[in-house]
């Protein structure tokens, strides 16, 4: 009998970087169902002490329906908490999705990480 080889945890890594107005969070690796929860953890700890978030998604390598699930459970969470949530640097296949389920006009159009530079 063939042993299985271990699969890898996906993995998720979260850098913040502060500014006077907010914070923008620099998203390494996969939103996915192992990972969401770390997610949400980092993100509801910053809504109370800023006025937006950015999630800068350059280096998010995939997200499954379960982060997108997290990503619009976030937005709520951080509007309800007088916050706004904002993605950058989309994938064109986050696009794509965002298109398919009908959140493009929530999602999209929030420029790019250099516009919420130096706030």
């Amino acid at each position: 009998m063939a042993a299985n080889p271990a699969t890898p945890t996906p993995q998720l890594n979260l850098q913040t970087e502060k500014t006077s107005a907010g914070t923008v969070v620099h998203v390494t690796g996969r939103i996915v169902s192992a990972t969401t929860e770390q997610l949400q953890t980092a993100i509801r700890a910053l809504i109370p002490e800023n006025k937006w978030i950015v999630l800068d998604l350059t280096n998010a390598s995939y997200v499954d329906s379960s982060g997108l699930g997290t990503l619009v459970g976030l937005y709520i969470s951080c509007k309800r908490g007088g916050c706004e949530l904002k993605l950058v640097n989309l994938t064109q296949r986050l696009k794509d999705l965002f298109h398919m389920t009908n959140l493009a006009s929530v999602f999209e159009g929030h420029g790019d990480i250099a516009d919420y530079r130096g706030l």
